[in-house]
């Protein structure tokens, strides 16, 4: 299940990440790419320990924090510090799927990656090409979004990113562990709960939606590995 989220950044804190990175010195993609994906990963990416890549990370999460749509398709338990990527004329991420366990550096755990997130920083009419793709039974699914907007997809799920053929574009990639685990038993909550914010809104105050509310969070309760 691919989720468009938009607004996560507003145009303001879209335009200071872009200002602090035009001071990083970018390092070659690979550095952070696994035996399988170092192969097919041309780009760039501020180093993991990049105080200005820190900041603009910290906005991010508190970000995400602060938007419904995230919290109910997600429903984060830890969210990996977010990084950062750009890709230049010629560059580009061939097929891949991203590795299942991803270690926080600061701390040394060890993170599960159910959910990938890419958090667009560059507008569409900044670049041609350097769509994300990802693949699944119904076919490829090609994504482009406004600077500030992100997507949500399954880690499990094989992507790339096309070659960008004029321009730069620049995002924040990260992983978040869900406290379900199941995407099945994850996608039904987030049906729930999206049916239950509608009935709301529709019929204010009606018992049923009190009534699903219980059987939402009982499930919670009964799947949730915290």
């Amino acid at each position: 299940m691919m989720i468009h989220i938009p607004n996560v950044l507003t145009r303001d804190q879209v335009l200071r990440c872009r200002q602090m990175f035009e001071r990083v010195a970018w390092v070659d993609g690979r550095v952070t790419a696994g035996p399988q994906t170092s192969a097919v990963k041309r780009n760039l990416q501020i180093p993991e320990d990049d105080p200005e890549g820190l900041e603009c990370g910290q906005m991010i999460v508190a970000a995400l924090y602060r938007t419904p749509l995230f919290m109910s398709a997600v429903l984060p338990h830890r969210i990996l510090p977010p990084m950062f990527n750009r890709y230049d004329e010629g560059m580009t991420f061939g097929s891949h799927v991203d590795n299942a366990i991803r270690r926080i550096r600061a701390t040394g755990e060890s993170l599960r990656t159910d959910v990938s997130t890419t958090l667009f920083l560059s507008d569409p009419e900044d670049y041609d090409g350097g769509e994300l793709v990802a693949e699944d039974t119904y076919g490829e699914h090609a994504v482009k979004l406004p600077a500030g907007d992100a997507i949500i997809y399954p880690a499990t799920s094989l992507h790339h990113v096309t070659p960008v053929t004029r321009g730069a574009r620049i995002s924040s990639f990260f992983w978040t562990q869900s406290l379900i685990r199941d995407p099945l038993r994850r996608g039904l909550l987030f049906d729930m709960d999206m049916a239950i914010m509608r009935l709301n809104h529709d019929h204010p105050g009606h018992a049923s939606a009190v009534q699903l509310t219980g059987v939402y969070h009982n499930l919670l309760r009964q799947w949730s590995e915290v």
